[in-house]
């Protein structure tokens, strides 16, 4: 008989029946994970609290690293050697304080076998909350059951009596009575036949999607798998970041010029400064504008009609950050770029739609919008933003809870007060991007929006709708969300109809939104429906979050 070296497995200590297993997923980015490691360890401690409360204790599975200065998972591997020592039928929590990277925590998580629980703090700061829906969202796009809730510190009535219910029966679930499937809905002739036409004319001629490398910062949910994405019509281009950063490399400073002399013509302000680790420089400037005119020809190559920059890893160590890219890109007034011969000028009257973070889910969703919106007349250009954090309105300008929908780059001048006028850029957090690049920074104008998303449930691609407006606050209660986010990043002030605070993140499957514009109520309330029934006709499920403007139902 022959004799092999079966390899031995070790068995994880099992937890004890009152043990809750704790675990938090951090950032591949050592400098982040040191920043953001003081609000993680608060917020622990609050969450220890609150579980010993209830007559639980919890086990921390992974140990602060002195020498890394942060008690983080920080990458797949790791993650994979934690849950190794786990017991598979442990409660288990994953605290969020910070963003996260899904991926070092998701092989685990798939794999276990007791109950999930995702806790994140209400904070906009660095965020965890934005980090939890990703994560969420992944979790989703798996099919794996997990519960979730929220706090602002871990002590409010809601968030001990869910708790208490999670620890003793293993789930919580939150009421969504707010969501109403298109099908009980019924949408007007018009809108119904323009979806319906918009959607066959994609199959039909289909359309190329740029992704200049898959997979950014672990987000799983971001990606849709080619067999569900390739039936609506829509196809990838696999670009590599290493091409575009050779594009870049190959364009002259004259035409880098032009691009940014075209933005401070229109108006838009550079804060500058001569140190490149703590300001925006003028080298940093010029780059990212060769980049814009890189990402632009490069597409028109591969006759793309959306693109997505991953960014985040690999390319920020060999350029600037492409933020102030991204939203160039997405505006229809924009700095023109010829071909390479210059005889053509590429995408013209028209924006290249770019997805931030190569969101494949905001990058389909992006591509619909602008064609329901150019058949309907509407303002085409649209945008994600991360749902970062909200609060109600200090200064008392409104009544409403006021959402804080910020993101790092995509943003189109054409959604900011003042356009182009009331545009800035500013150095990108050192933390995240050590060689710099400039924002899009700006404030967006009041008005009637649309938001939207794509995701991945049951293996099925699936979209949400609802309606919000944006509006106006005195710039001190601005800077006070600002400086409680990120003050370098745009930022839209959004009140959501019929969806709350705990409703939004009750039933939301990711960390951003899809937003546009509409010129009034009644259009905005049109284009979502025709956006709805173009999804519906591209096989998705649809739903429709919250109400009208005036509080009406939909199909009422």
């Amino acid at each position: 008989m022959a004799t092999y070296e079966v390899p031995k497995l070790a068995k994880p200590p099992k937890a004890r029946k009152k043990q809750v297993v704790l675990v938090s997923s951090g950032d591949l980015r050592l400098a982040a994970n040191q920043t953001c490691w003081k609000a993680q360890r608060k917020m622990e401690i609050a969450l220890a609290k609150a579980v010993a409360a209830a007559g639980y204790e919890v086990v921390r599975a992974h140990p602060y690293k002195p020498a890394e200065k942060h008690g983080f998972i920080s990458s797949q591997k790791e993650g994979m050697k934690v849950f190794a020592g786990i017991d598979p039928a442990a409660k288990l929590i994953v605290a969020e304080a910070v963003w996260q990277y899904s991926h070092h925590v998701l092989p685990g998580l798939l794999d276990h076998q007791g109950p999930i629980l995702t806790v994140a703090n209400w904070s906009g700061t660095w965020p965890g909350l934005v980090g939890m829906l990703n994560l969420n969202a992944c979790l989703t796009k798996a099919g794996k059951k997990y519960s979730t809730l929220w706090s602002e510190d871990f002590t409010d009535e809601s968030f001990v009596k869910n708790l208490g219910k999670w620890l003793e029966k293993g789930a919580v679930r939150h009421p969504t009575k707010h969501v109403a499937a298109l099908k009980n809905i019924k949408i007007p002739t018009a809108e119904r036949r323009l979806g319906n036409a918009l959607a066959k004319q994609l199959r039909r001629e289909k359309a190329i999607m740029g992704v200049f490398d898959e997979g950014c910062m672990g987000m799983y949910n971001a990606i849709i798998p080619d067999e569900l994405l390739n039936p609506t019509g829509v196809y990838k281009e696999r670009l590599s970041q290493s091409a575009l950063c050779y594009e870049t490399s190959q364009i002259g400073d004259e035409e880098a010029q032009a691009v940014r002399d075209w933005m401070q013509q229109r108006g838009m302000t550079f804060v500058t400064g001569s140190d490149g680790v703590e300001f925006l420089t003028n080298e940093q400037i010029l780059t990212q504008c060769k980049m814009y005119i890189a990402a632009v020809r490069i597409a028109d190559d591969f006759g793309c009609d959306l693109i997505g920059i991953q960014y985040q890893q690999g390319l920020k160590d060999m350029l600037p950050a492409s933020d102030l890219i991204e939203g160039m890109l997405n505006n229809t007034d924009r700095p023109p770029v010829k071909n390479r011969d210059g005889r053509r000028v590429l995408y013209k009257g028209m924006p290249l739609m770019h997805f931030n973070e190569v969101d494949e889910c905001a990058g389909l969703d992006a591509l619909m919008t602008y064609r329901v919106h150019k058949a309907m007349g509407q303002p085409v250009e649209n945008t994600l933003h991360d749902i970062r954090w909200g609060d109600w309105d200090k200064s008392g300008t409104v009544d409403d809870y006021v959402w804080v929908f910020l993101i790092s780059g995509a943003v189109p001048p054409a959604h900011f007060q003042g356009g182009w006028k009331g545009a800035s850029s500013e150095r990108q957090p050192q933390m995240y991007f050590r060689l710099g690049g400039g924002s899009l920074k700006g404030i967006s104008k009041p008005g009637e929006i649309v938001w939207s998303r794509i995701f991945i449930e049951n293996n099925k691609l699936k979209m949400d709708l609802g309606r919000a407006g944006v509006v106006k606050l005195p710039q001190k209660e601005t800077e006070r969300r600002w400086i409680l986010t990120t003050s370098q990043w745009p930022i839209m002030h959004a009140v959501t109809y019929g969806v709350s605070r705990d409703q939004m993140m009750a039933r939301h499957k990711a960390n951003h939104i899809q937003v546009v514009y509409a010129k009034n109520a009644l259009d905005a309330d049109k284009a979502l429906l025709a956006k709805a029934a173009m999804a519906e006709a591209m096989g998705m499920d649809v739903a429709v979050c919250g109400t009208k403007k005036d509080g009406k139902q939909w199909g009422r």
